[in-house]
């Protein structure tokens, strides 16, 4: 009897060893937004004014609601012809803080830039000093 109870056992080892073998070596983490930026020439300085302002105030702002958890600003070391030479990065919590509704992420661009036709003009007027080059989003992965 205990021989065919120890017998029963193998396959729930072995079941266990599977499940083992099969787990996920990572967890989903936040999610990050890199914007790499081109400044044009001459106008790197004239940017991160821009980048310390009112970029700044927006992050401060969402991270006030909860949307963002942290924001980094990086400056590439030595870009090559057409690359970015300034990275800005916005961590969130996850993807659902994507799905905010218009009105809040618009009193949102009402309080940085005082009226939405005022933010707009900011951002044509950012195209004079810079060039978007991409925006990369992305999950962070943590390893177990």
């Amino acid at each position: 009897m205990k021989f065919f109870a120890a017998l029963a056992l193998v396959p729930a080892l072995a079941m266990t060893a599977a499940f083992a073998e099969d787990a996920r070596p990572y967890e989903q983490g936040p999610v990050w937004d890199f914007s790499m930026i081109q400044t044009k020439g001459g106008h790197f300085d004239d940017y991160m004014k821009f980048v310390d302002t009112n970029w700044k105030a927006e992050q401060e702002a969402a991270k006030a609601k909860g949307w963002v958890l942290d924001y980094k600003v990086f400056s590439a070391a030595d870009p090559r012809e057409n690359e970015p030479d300034i990275i800005l990065a916005v961590e969130y919590k996850n993807m659902a803080v994507f799905d905010v509704s218009l009105d809040e992420s618009e009193a949102l661009m009402k309080k940085v830039f005082g009226s939405l036709p005022e933010s707009n003009k900011a951002a044509i007027d950012r195209e004079s000093i810079r060039t978007l080059k991409g925006d990369v989003l992305t999950r962070e992965l943590i390893l177990k």
